[in-house]
């Protein structure tokens, strides 16, 4: 199994009571779920990702104590009142992907895997996947994606060249897109890569909107009192957190961030914070 990020950190956090009420709004493949089941918690997943969900739910049939369902965290508080988890004492969000969905998925998360389609979705639900946004954007939403999602220097040359290259031939696969990116960017390596794919990622799965809605879900759905946990992996989604915490005047608990140290090279990024919900003053 895989083993998350602050594992221990982020349920520590979430202060566990036996037969509390807790949401996992990011499952994977339950490794923060297990934690709070063994401590007494009770748990409700949500995975939005249907394959994984699939595989995921064998887990949910050995505990009694666990719910599972395949859903979107931003409808956090419809998905927590249909299945008797409003209000939550606890709620955890792990922003991360699995090196198991990056890898393994068939879906072109990773710049490594060259024969892929560039799909990205987390969910097939989604209508629009990566090849479709590269290859029907124009050069300006381009620009927009690869500047704002992944900070990257030469976004506008990228974007010039992709559309250029489009009008030729469908940039489809992992390996069109690297092609590419080694035309444009002199000495392109992992991090110039990896600035890339990110920036479409989220572009594909609207991950900063959900993100921004999904808080706002939580707050409604945590009882007075309760926490919410938060792990970010990037800069852009620790800033939605921040100005969440800011907007709402709501206390963070943990006065230093907490964060992951010198791990493998996709969690070094990331950073916990732990959030108190008081509705009454």
């Amino acid at each position: 199994m895989h083993t998350p990020v602050l594992l221990q950190e982020a349920v520590e956090y979430l202060a566990v009571t036996k037969e509390g009420h807790y949401i996992d709004a990011t499952f994977g493949e339950g490794g923060h779920s297990e934690e709070i089941l063994k401590m007494g918690g009770r748990v409700l997943g949500i995975e939005w990702n249907e394959n994984q969900y699939q595989i995921s739910r064998t887990k949910a049939d050995q505990f009694q104590k666990l719910k599972l369902v395949c859903g979107n965290f931003k409808d956090i508080e419809k998905i927590a009142k249909e299945n008797g988890f409003y209000p939550a004492d606890g709620i955890l969000f792990d922003l991360g992907i699995s090196f198991k969905e990056i890898e393994q998925s068939g879906r072109g998360f990773s710049y490594r895997n060259m024969n892929e389609p560039l799909d990205m979705r987390i969910s097939s639900d989604l209508e629009d996947n990566a090849a479709d946004i590269i290859n029907s954007s124009n050069e300006q939403s381009l620009y927009e994606i690869l500047a704002g999602y992944g900070e990257e220097i030469h976004s506008q040359a990228l974007s010039h060249a992709l559309v250029r290259t489009r009008s030729v031939r469908k940039i489809e696969k992992v390996q069109d897109l690297i092609s590419i990116i080694n035309q444009v960017v002199p000495g392109a390596d992992r991090r110039t890569y990896a600035r890339i794919f990110q920036a479409l990622r989220i572009a594909v799965n609207h991950e900063l909107d959900n993100l921004d809605i999904g808080l706002m879900g939580a707050m409604k759905t945590c009882r007075d009192g309760g926490r919410i946990v938060v792990i970010t992996f990037h800069s852009l989604e620790d800033r939605i957190v921040k100005q969440f915490i800011e907007k709402n005047e709501l206390r963070q608990i943990n006065k230093s961030v907490w964060t992951a140290g010198p791990k493998k090279h996709f969690e070094r990024s990331a950073k916990l914070r732990v959030i108190e919900i008081k509705k009454t003053q």
